[in-house]
This record gives structure tokens, sequence and C-alpha cells, in this order.
């Protein structure tokens, strides 16, 4: 006999249970790529709902190359945090390098993002490019998006020298996620 089916669940409300705030600075002392030298950078944004009102307890989580373009080195390139009640979020990092692409091709930097969010069935996922970066216009994943919405992707360089940008979830002016 089979047994009973397991009702669907929507991600969260349990980031708690699993969130560790260091995990939001990849370059923590002691941590495995305290020694990695690269260019520090801080990411941050918000995110909000189709209404712009911000997504408290989502959970941001990033993947990215070392700045050498490469996967497999001792870089780790994994980072997780909460959005706090305003729907921020923030991470400490080492700027990624080019990725090779098909033949000689390279993919323009980037860092891959998912959200965990409450009232989603599965992540979401998206990519943060950076403004000015010369091989944007040659990156293949980039090209793909509409020009109209690419800048939804496109993280602007702030005041203080941190990357931000801000995803929304649904709506006018909603990111582009993609289908995994």
């Amino acid at each position: 006999m089979t047994p009973p089916a397991t009702a669907s669940q929507t991600a969260g409300p349990y980031w708690h249970l699993i969130e560790f705030p260091e995990w939001a600075d990849l370059l923590r002392p002691n941590g495995p790529n305290a020694a990695i030298a690269g260019e520090r950078i801080t990411l941050e944004g918000t995110v909000t709902d189709g209404d712009g009102a911000p997504c408290a307890d989502v959970m941001v989580e990033i993947w990215q190359a070392d700045p050498e373009g490469s996967y497999e080195g001792a870089f780790h390139g994994y980072g997780r945090c909460a959005t706090d009640k305003a729907g921020r979020f923030r991470f400490v990092t080492l700027r990624p390098g080019p990725v090779r692409a098909e033949g000689n091709a390279f993919q323009a930097p980037h860092i891959a993002i998912s959200l965990f969010a409450r009232g989603l069935l599965k992540q979401l996922i998206t990519r943060l490019y950076f403004a000015g970066e010369p091989l944007n216009e040659q990156d293949p994943i980039l090209a793909a998006i509409p020009s109209g919405r690419r800048g939804t992707v496109i993280a602007q360089r702030a005041a203080d020298g941190a990357w931000h940008l801000d995803i929304r979830l649904q709506g006018d002016g909603e990111t582009v996620f993609f289908e995994v």
C-alpha cells in the first residue's frame, strides 16, 4: 500500500533554525576565505513584493566564482542571510572574475542569487551583474534578457562603495528570474 501523499508546503518561516548570520560575511576572520586575495565588496539590497512593500523573513543565498572566475579553487563562494524587517540583505565577499563560457567566450562577472520565502513553493533564482562591466555586453545570459528588463539584474555602485541591487518579486519592475 502506498502511504498518503503529504500536502505541499510553502517555504518558511523557519529561517531562525538554519540561518547563521556569519554566513553573510564570506570574508569573516578565520573563515575559509580569510586569506584569499581579491577586491573586497559589499552587496546589499531590498526585497519587495508586488506592491513595493518590504519582504521580511526572506532567505537570500548567493553562489559565485572566485576573483579568477573559477568555481574549483579554494574560495568558498556560498553565502546566506535573512532579510531584516525592512526587507534588506547584505553580504561581504570578493568580486568574482569572468567565468569561462562555451568556446573562448566569457560570462561577465556575476553572482547567482536564490530567494526562499513564505508563499513560494520553490526558490526564485536570478543573477546580479555589475554596472559598468565591459563583459556585460557579450554575456550570453544577460543578452537573453530583453533590454528593457536587464536593469533588474544589474547592481549599481552606491555612494558608500557598496553594490546595490533591489529585488522585486512581482509587478511593475519585477526582477528577472530564471527557470531551472
